[in-house]
């Protein structure tokens, strides 16, 4: 069954990032010229995605905003001169799938988060995409890569990438074993562990295919006692225990969006990639560093 839903995770509070994300969704914070969870959406849409369910909190009405039309700003950009490719990309917003939205009422986890989402998906397979994570690959983007590996072995994917053994113990440990090329099984995940239980230098990063019986498991998934938060990993690992995951060693660019390094990373890296402004950004770049 091929995938045309997707969940993506925003509603967290973005303390990371404070005090830019107090009055402002971390998701809205812009890279180059578009907020972070265009890019999301963009990718959602350009891997066959057509229903896309946003999960939000009470403060975060701007998401909203941003992927409806804005008929007074289109009206004055269709009548400016020269003003119609702006319009064009404004009025492109709305236009990029079936948008639809629903808040987490409490902040209780990725995984609780994704839970919200079982009517929306009903029984069919869906991509799950973290607001966080960012990763650039426009000819082949990662949730199509993860799609793809889906339709090819019948069972839910994680995307991962490998880390530095302190950051392993920040995210998660995966037990993996060749599969073919990038793909992996996966066995066993470890949410946060501690050093001496990391099972290999790979983590599960940003996005997930699952199929429909996630929500089933989280429904019976414990709170950590640490956080009260439910972790989409715990879900995920008894999928890999039963023998069902698969991991993916994705092919893309990925920027950490709740960290402020990781968005300066994206602005940086995305700017001197920019058709407008990428050659003078380069040169920009290129004379500020003599100065250090």
């Amino acid at each position: 069954m091929k995938v045309t839903k997707a969940i993506i995770t925003a509603a967290g509070l973005g303390t990371r990032v404070l005090p830019a994300s107090k009055a402002v969704p971390k998701e809205m914070l812009n890279i180059v010229d578009k907020p972070a969870v265009q890019y999301l959406v963009e990718e959602a849409a350009s891997s066959g995605i057509t229903d896309i369910l946003i999960i939000t909190n009470r403060n975060k009405e701007a998401i909203e905003n941003h992927f409806d039309y804005a008929y007074e700003l289109e009206d004055n950009l269709r009548k400016k001169p020269g003003g119609e490719s702006l319009y064009n990309s404004v009025r492109r917003c709305a236009e990029l799938a079936n948008i639809y939205f629903l808040r987490q009422k409490e902040t209780r986890g990725v995984g609780h988060a994704v839970l919200t989402a079982k009517t929306f998906v009903g029984g069919d397979p869906c991509a799950i995409l973290f607001g966080d994570d960012i990763i650039i690959n426009d000819e082949y983007p990662v949730t199509k890569q993860l799609a793809d590996a889906f339709d090819k072995y019948g069972r839910s994917v994680t995307a991962v990438r490998k880390f530095p053994k302190e950051q392993i113990m920040k995210y998660c440990t995966l037990d993996v074993e060749p599969l073919e090329g990038n793909v992996m099984n996966c066995r066993k995940i470890i949410e946060k562990p501690d050093e001496e239980h990391i099972l290999s230098l790979y983590a599960s990063i940003g996005r997930n295919v699952v199929t429909p019986d996630i929500f089933e498991i989280l429904e019976r998934t414990e709170p950590s006692p640490k956080t009260g938060e439910i972790y989409l990993s715990d879900a995920l690992n008894e999928i890999a225990c039963a023998g069902k995951l698969c991991a993916l060693e994705f092919v893309g660019k990925r920027y950490d969006m709740g960290d402020k390094f990781g968005i300066l990373q994206a602005n940086c890296e995305v700017a001197l990639n920019h058709p407008e402004i990428g050659a003078k950004f380069k040169d920009y770049i290129k004379e500020l560093a003599k100065t250090f």
